[in-house]
């Protein structure tokens, strides 16, 4: 048993990839029995690398271990009888079932939504798909970078042409909302008694993240293009080279824009850019102003400084700065666990921080993701006890 506020939740995980492998770790790092459900040859993820770790006879892969901490894996194969009625029989003692098969796979299986809330009215049935179960494209496959084009996100992403987010980002927004859909479902259930399915999909995210960009084209008709690496409507607010490294800056009001300008000795009420609309208008002249200043000293120089005056800047780190820089060691959001095959392994934590809790996630131990099949045993013999 484990600790935590979703403790005394039973999530079944059908879903493989990272949409919802994600979603069902967020709930695990909140103390859910997360029990995934894995074919007889795994989560297509186990195969994803390199990079994989371990011996040939053990390797896992990186993948697979970023989206499935605090897991039990159980292998069924849902073409059997006798696995499926394993499924039944968790199914019956399930709060949450999540799948993320294509639309009509769960039905054909044997597990129409009918059937499940037959075998327990009270389930809370997640189905992720690609571009949503209904209307007229619901029957493609759904992948990460597709969804990010098909969804817009790339058409602002980029400087000269349209690039994808480094991250599978439309996988895990899905998986984020997924996990959203599912607590209000369990909310709605402490007073009605009954479960009900919740829709997400990789398209849904993708057009839910694009806020501002969004009402740009809805309410204003205009059709964003490439952000780059600076805001479209604020300035200066982006990424600006200097003698050694980019520097970051945010002047996201008046009074900042006047403290950068008292900090480099220049007049904030200048009519090429008394107005945030006018330093918008007239970015390209100011972006040149601010790197022909900031080409003469180094990074750290400029970040002191803007940091003296209190104008919110930054570096750009890369992966390994930030996991040793000490303000994310400080917030928990590296865990260490101890994996059956590799050992000790650091793995990035949940964003999220409960205020008796050092670490990150709702728990005070985090488990390992597991190894395939490595909890068939311990599970089966629960079933039968």
């Amino acid at each position: 048993m484990s600790d935590g506020p979703l403790s005394d939740l039973l999530v079944l995980d059908l879903t493989r990839a990272l949409a919802g492998p994600h979603a069902a770790m967020m709930l695990g790092d909140m103390g859910a029995r997360v029990i995934k459900i894995e074919p007889p040859a795994g989560d297509d993820t186990r195969g994803w690398g390199p990079p994989f770790i371990g011996a040939d006879d053990e390797r896992e892969s990186t993948y697979f271990l970023s989206a499935n901490r605090n897991k039990e894996s159980l292998v069924l194969d849902l073409k059997s009888d006798a696995d499926r009625e394993v499924l039944a029989r968790l199914v019956e003692r399930a709060d949450v079932l999540m799948e993320n098969f294509r639309v009509g796979v769960l039905e054909r299986l044997g597990f129409s939504v009918e059937r499940l809330h037959e075998l327990n009215p009270g389930l809370v049935v997640l189905s992720i798909t690609g571009f949503g179960h209904d209307g007229p494209e619901a029957t493609r496959a759904g992948y990460d970078q597709i969804a990010q084009g098909e969804g817009g996100l790339m058409s602002i992403t980029g400087t000269s042409q349209p690039t994808k987010v480094g991250v599978p980002i439309a996988d895990l927004v899905a998986g984020m909302n997924g996990a959203f859909g599912i607590l209000a479902a369990l909310h709605e259930r402490a007073r009605t008694g009954r479960g009900r399915v919740v829709r997400t999909s990789l398209l849904a995210g993708m057009v839910g993240v694009h806020a501002f960009q969004g009402t740009r084209w809805t309410v204003a008709g205009e059709v964003p293009g490439l952000a780059g690496d600076h805001h479209p409507s604020i300035s200066p607010y982006g990424m600006f080279a200097s003698a050694t490294a980019p520097v970051q800056i945010a002047c996201g009001s008046e009074n900042l824009w006047r403290a950068l300008c008292g900090a480099f000795g220049w007049d904030a009420d200048e009519p090429e850019f008394a107005t945030n609309a006018l330093r918008v208008a007239n970015r390209d002249a100011l972006t040149a102003r601010i790197e022909t200043l900031f080409g003469t000293e180094p990074a750290e120089h400029w970040l002191s400084a803007l940091a003296e005056a209190g104008v919110p800047s930054g570096k750009v780190r890369s992966l390994d700065d930030v996991y040793s820089w000490e303000q994310t060691l400080s917030q928990g959001l590296l865990l260490t666990v101890d994996h059956a095959t590799q050992g000790e392994l650091r793995l990035p934590g949940s964003p999220i921080r409960f205020d008796d809790n050092a670490h990150s996630g709702g728990r005070s131990e985090h488990t390992a993701p597991p190894t395939l099949g490595q909890h068939d045993a311990a599970i089966r013999a629960w079933l039968e006890g």
